[in-house]
Order: C-alpha cells, then structure tokens, then sequence
C-alpha cells in the first residue's frame, strides 16, 4: 500500500512540477542509458563492425527519459570516461537450459552435420554455456512434445522428391499449422532454427520441406533464432553447412537472440501477402478500388484505422510549421531579414517534438538524436528473402541488403504534393533547431539498421547467407525524408561514410545551391526535378522560399559544376508535369546531369494534403513514352540505357557512359573509395563499371535480375497497360 501511495505522490510532484522530469533513483527506465530491452543507440552492437570502438553516441538522460544527443558544442562521451555514460558493461555468456539437435535423413549426412554442430557449439563453452545438449533422430521423438517444448531446437533436415523419414513429422506439422482448433500460438514458448539438405537439381521441390517446416513453426507462434539454411549438394554442400553453422553459433553468443520475440502472422493467411500488397513506402492500396461486399467489414476497420492514424500524424505537425509571412514585406529586405532573426527565440529547441517523434516511431521510424531518423526499406525486406532488388541495383549495381536508408534532416524546404509524409514533418528555410555531432548521428544510425535488421531474421523466407552480408553496411541512401543537404555538417557526415567504405547518394529538393556547390565529392549526387516551370514547381513542389525558382535554376547551374556523378530525378505525375517536355529539355540542357531517373509517382494513400489519387499514377508504358519524347528533344548527348519495370523507372544515361557500343552505368565502388581517399581531382568517368545485359532497356527482364524470384500476390488483379 504504502509504495502505491509513493507512486502516486511521485506521479502527482511530476505534474506540479516545473522544468523536466528528472529520473527516479531507484529505476531505469525504458529508453534511458540503462542497459534495458528498449535501450538507445548506446548500447553495443555485436554484429557490427564498423561503429566506432570505445564511443557512446549519447552522453545523458534527457528530460524525456530517452538519451541526449551529443552537440557539436558538446563531445560525445565515452564509456569509459564518462561514470554518468552508458552502462554497456562486459558480455556475459549465454545460458541455455536445455538444446536439442534434431537430424533426418536417408544417408547419415544430416546426422554428421548435427553431430558437427554439437562440437561447434560445446567450443565456445566460454560463451554459450549449455547445462544439456542432445542430438537427436526426428523419428525418435513424440512429435506431440513439440506443443510443450521449451528447449532451443535445431532442425538440420534433409529434403527428398521420394518418401522420406521427414514426411511423417512434415505432415503432423502442416495438420497442427492448418487446423483451426489449434492456437495461433501453440509454439510461443519453441526457440528454433531450420537448416535444410537438399539437391539443387530437384529444381522447385529443392529443401521444398525445410522451408515449409521454418515457415509453419513460425506461423505457430515459436520464435526463429537465425535465419534458414539451404545448404546444396550439387555445390560445396559441407562448406555452406559450416558457414551456416558458424553463424548460428556466433548469434547464440548474443542473449538477446534467444529472448522470445513470435512471428507475428495472421493464422488465416501465408503471412506474406499482407506486405507485399502495400506499396513502396508501405502504404495502403487506393480507396477507389472497387471493395466486395463481404470485405466491407475488413475495409471499415482500415478506414478508422487511417483517419486516427491522420490525426496523430496531424496533431504531430501543428506545432513544426513554420509561421506564415506576409505577403507583402515592408521596407529594405535585408533589414526585414535582419529583424526577423533578432526577433528569434535565444532559446534553440529540438527540431522533433514528443508527438512528431511518436507519430515517426509509428509507422518504423527509428529517431536518431534531436533531428535524423533511419528506416528500414521495403526492398531490403524483399533482398533478404531473394525477391529482387530495387531499380539502383539495375542501374547503379546497388544490393538494397547493403544498403542503409537514412537522413542527417528530417526538415525540408518544401511540402511536394506527393511526399509520403503526409507534411507531418519540420520544414524551414533556415537552421533554427539544436545541431547533433555527426559521428553521433552516423553511430546511432548504422546502429539502429543494424537493429531493425536483427529483427527481420523471423520473416519466413529471409536467406541466412543474405542476413550474414546485410551485417556489414555498403552504401548509405540519404533520401529517407526531409532535406539531408540542410544539416550544416553534412560534409562532415558524408566524409565519415567514405572513411568506413560505405558509398554515398545524396538527394536534394535543388533549394540550396551553396551547399550543392560546397558539398564534398560523393559517389552520386541527386536534384529532384519535380517540374518544367515556375508555376507546375510552385504548385507540385509548394516551396517556402519566396525565391524558389532562382534557387532551383542556381542548383541545376552548380550540379553542372560537379566532376562527379549526377542525376536528375524526375517524379511524373499525371496531369501535373507529364506535358512539359521543351521545359524538361532546357533544364537538362543546363544542369548536364550524368543520369536522368525517371519514375512514376508512387500513390501513398488519402492525405487531406493532397489531392492526388491513383489517376494521377502513370503506367510503365506511359513513363517509357515520356522518355522517348525527352530523347528525341534533346537531339543527342543522351540515350535511354536502362529500366525497371517492377518499379516503374527509367534510367536516361549520357553517351558518356557508353563505351563501345556497351554502357556502364554501374560504379566501381572499389575504385571511388580509392580515388576519394587519394586526394586527386577525379571524375565520374574514373569510376564507372559495366552495367549486365539484363538490366538494359528493351531486354525480357526488364530489369529484374534473373538470379532472384519474382514474388506474385495471390489472386493479384490483372492490369492492361493503355495503348500508346
């Protein structure tokens, strides 16, 4: 009674209180520096290489119980220096009860990987500390146990076209995942991983039961420790077991990987369609789809759900916009600018507010310090599994597994009619918020990457060689949201990308020409190029300079400056920009980009902010003819080298790039790093590679790479692309 009673008094002095809240003594709270589940980017990244060695990217609890960023005013702390820092402490070994090694074959190969296995594991005894381990033929075992198992399972199975001793245990299984009297989460308290035997040359049926065996554990509710195994025999098939081996061994030494975390996947569904039916950004389908009346129920729930969700989202943003000015300044310009800065607050507040950051955290957003972010992409979900890669691996060479999508900024100059936040973000034509150290944003940024990624290991179908290379960080998209050529040390932070070999593509709204002209070389620069005329940019772009047009044509003039790689991106949108073709052939002209990106816009769903809908969204069809238009305009100096259609993307590449009658539209990521560390003057030409055949324009694949599987939803609606 009485600690309620202090819980209350406690609770009560907080509200009464002025200033922030300051922790209690006697807790650690989530988000704070404390060594705890939802700790911050603080804390050690096992799997990581490349953060820094002893530092801390956050110093002190802040008032809102989360970590402060470091300032450029303020150094970064470290652990060790710092008896207030981070409470990272020393790695202590796992513990684990109990671990069973469950082997099926015909040929005795899985029984001596398993026993392998059990070697491997008991030579880390340091680290994985085991009180029972046992190896054990599937056959032998009561597969009803399997309901009330607690301890770590590993499954190393071999797969066959004939009948099997696996067929047994697979059919009980695929009875349990498919009857309807059975919980959704009858395996919660099962921690398991699946490595699978098979022969490539059985060609669909290749580890056809490994797969649906992870799968089906994971729709019942067991947790997934690492990734499956496709371990060949019509390849090194002992190596890729080791390999596989070693893996899961090294994510048992983290305690964490055992902590129970089930797949979340609806019971009445394959647990996949749901993802793949949103778009790009994860947004829902159009609402002016035609909607069955038995899903009507279905339909009701996601409307409610998407209106709360726009009221947050608006909520978030009534205190970020900028104030508005009048139409009419009066007297000296510069006087009025000079006024309008004095006039500012002394006090510098974060640029995220507590609703912006609940919003952001809501829909994935991972809020690095006071003003960056990081997410995760929807393609590196889809590269993991081997579903294909986004449009930059077809034009550029980029793996989306490797890459980290993220902002220094999430403030912008504009509010585009097509921005996939909503407008809920800060904009702003000045920096008036606290600036974060850069080491500090790019430290918990791979940091949170890393995380999210950890996390993507129980999705079915993600490939355990694919989870391994997606550990180490490869190039860096700084495209994520907001304007990452507004934070003042953006130079700073692209510099410290190259130091680590992580390539860097920066995408700028063209409002800053400065920073473009004073921006460091960058694997490749990108201005959006939303319109042909003053008045389509003013009316797609809504910019909040008043001299906004000047600025657009001054970064285009400074992009021509570059030595490096550049590209235009050119978003249409359907009868807001797709007829201005002389106007889009004069900024070419000026701007003399290496590449022209052009992409339909992608529809993010209803946003009282815009007026777009599913009308406004071209076909391929229709962005290919926009191209040819361009092509034929321009006379020569530029051609269409590549696409890909699964994203409705073109690449308009300069004759540069084509060597031989071949292009090379792919970089040698190599032999940038080397020519930015050498200190020589270099350009985009010393750095090119050859882009595959597949990825031309014009081939069968249209882009897609032939080594990947393309996913189809089920029951997908058949679209006729319009005849040109």
């Amino acid at each position: 009674m009485s600690g309620f009673v202090n819980s209350l008094l406690y609770s009560f002095t907080n509200i009464l209180s002025i200033g922030p809240e300051q922790p209690r003594d006697d807790a650690v709270e989530e988000g704070s520096c404390g060594k705890t589940s939802g700790s911050c980017c603080q804390s050690n990244n096992d799997d990581s290489t490349q953060t820094s060695g002893g530092s801390c990217c956050k110093s002190g609890p802040s008032a809102e119980g989360s970590c402060k960023p470091a300032t450029v005013e303020e150094p970064v702390k470290s652990c060790q220096s710092s008896p207030e820092g981070c409470a990272c402490g020393s790695q202590q070994p796992t513990e684990i009860e109990s671990l069973k090694i469950f082997y099926s074959g015909l040929t005795g190969t899985a029984k001596g990987f398993a026993t392998q296995l059990e070697d491997q594991i008991k030579a880390v005894s340091e680290a994985v500390k085991v009180k029972q381990i046992q190896v054990l033929d599937i056959t032998d075992y009561d597969n009803e146990d399997l309901l009330t198992e607690t301890s770590v399972c590993v499954f190393v199975l071999s797969s066959y076209n004939i009948e099997g001793p696996l067929d047994w245990f697979t059919k009980w299984l695929r009875d349990i995942r498919y009857d309807f009297r059975v919980d959704r989460i009858a395996l919660n308290k099962l921690r398991y991983a699946v490595c699978g035997l098979g022969d490539s040359a059985y060609g669909d049926e290749f580890n056809v039961a490994s797969q649906d065996i992870d799968k089906w554990l994971g729709q019942l509710g067991a947790t997934r420790i690492y990734p499956l195994g496709a371990c060949d025999k019509n390849a090194d098939q002992k190596t890729q077991f080791e390999t596989w081996a070693h893996q899961f061994v090294s994510e048992l030494q983290d305690s964490h990987s055992l902590e129970y975390a089930p797949t979340n996947i609806e019971y009445d569904s394959e647990g996949e369609e749901a993802e793949e039916a949103e778009g790009e950004d994860g947004s829902p389908g159009s609402g002016d789809e035609m909607v069955d009346l038995e899903d009507m129920g279905n339909m009701a729930a996601k409307l409610k759900a998407a209106k709360q969700d726009r009221a947050d989202e608006e909520e978030a943003s009534k205190d970020l916009n900028v104030k508005a000015r009048p139409k009419r300044q009066i007297g000296d310009p510069a006087k009025v600018r000079s006024r309008a800065l004095n006039d500012q607050p002394k006090e510098v507040r974060e640029m995220v507010s507590p609703m912006l950051h609940k919003s952001l955290t809501k829909q994935g957003y991972k809020i690095v310090g006071s003003h960056s972010g990081v997410k995760i992409c929807r393609w590196t979900k889809s590269a993991l599994r081997g579903r294909g890669f986004c449009y930059k691996h077809a034009f550029y060479g980029i793996q989306s597994h490797l890459c980290m999508e993220t902002t220094p900024s999430l403030a912008c100059a504009n509010k585009c009619v097509f921005c996939w936040r909503h407008h809920t973000n800060p904009v702003g034509t000045v920096w008036r918020w606290k600036v974060d150290d850069p080491k500090f944003i790019l430290d918990g940024a791979m940091e949170n990457h890393y995380k999210m990624i950890k996390q993507l290991k129980g999705v079915p179908g993600v490939k355990a060689e694919r989870f391994q290379e997606a550990k180490t960080i490869r190039h860096c998209a700084l495209s994520l949201v907001g304007e990452p050529i507004f934070y003042p040390h953006i130079n700073e932070f692209v510099t410290m990308l190259h130091e680590r070999n992580i390539s860097s593509f920066l995408v700028t709204n063209a409002q800053f020409p400065e920073a473009i002209t004073n921006m460091v070389p960058i694997t490749q620069l990108y201005v959006s190029v939303d319109a042909g005329t003053k008045e389509s940019l003013k009316k797609i772009d809504r910019p909040l300079f008043r001299d906004f047009w000047e600025r657009f044509l001054g970064s285009l003039e400074s992009l021509a400056e570059k030595g490096q790689r550049t590209v235009y991106r050119l978003t249409l949108v359907k009868d807001h920009n797709t007829e201005e073709i002389d106007n889009y052939v004069d900024l070419i002209r000026r701007g003399k980009p290496s590449f022209i990106e052009v992409k339909g816009v992608t529809y993010c769903g209803y946003s009282g902010a815009s007026n777009l809908t599913m009308a406004n969204v071209p076909y391929h069809v229709e962005v290919v003819d926009f191209c040819k238009k361009v092509i034929a305009k321009l006379g020569s100096g530029y051609e269409i080298s590549c696409e890909h259609a699964h994203s409705c993307s073109i690449l308009i590449a300069s004759t540069d790039f084509k060597v031989n009658g071949e292009w090379h539209t792919h970089i040698d990521y190599e032999r940038f790093f080397a020519l930015v560390k050498s200190g020589q003057p270099f350009t985009s030409l010393d750095y090119m590679a050859k882009t595959p055949d597949w990825a031309i324009f014009g081939t069968d694949e249209a882009g897609f790479d032939p080594e990947e599987t393309r996913f189809y939803r089920k029951n997908r609606k058949e679209v006729v692309p319009p005849v040109l």
